[in-house]
């Protein structure tokens, strides 16, 4: 009976990190500039819009009659109650 040799080639180990981030680094900064955009535009501008809305709308004096009218605050009474 023949015994037949058969050997595996080395891996090439020398230059094997370099290689591979040369791949892989594009990749990453593409994909991730892109999750930024995507939440930016989906999350971010949508936000801004809403808050941006609603102090147009907004009266802050409005806000402070009714909280003092709901008995928010120690240092200002409710009007119509006049004990002292």
């Amino acid at each position: 009976m023949q015994v037949i040799e058969m050997s595996l080639p080395k891996p090439v180990m020398r230059g094997l990190l370099a290689r591979r981030l040369r791949f892989h680094l594009p990749i990453a900064f593409g994909f991730s500039f892109l999750v930024a955009a995507i939440f930016k535009y989906t999350v971010m501008e949508p936000r801004k819009k809403a808050y941006a809305d609603f102090y147009k709308q907004h009266d802050p004096m409005v806000e402070f009659i009714a909280m003092r009218e709901a008995g928010v605050f120690q240092s200002v009474r409710p009007k119509g109650h006049n004990n002292v």
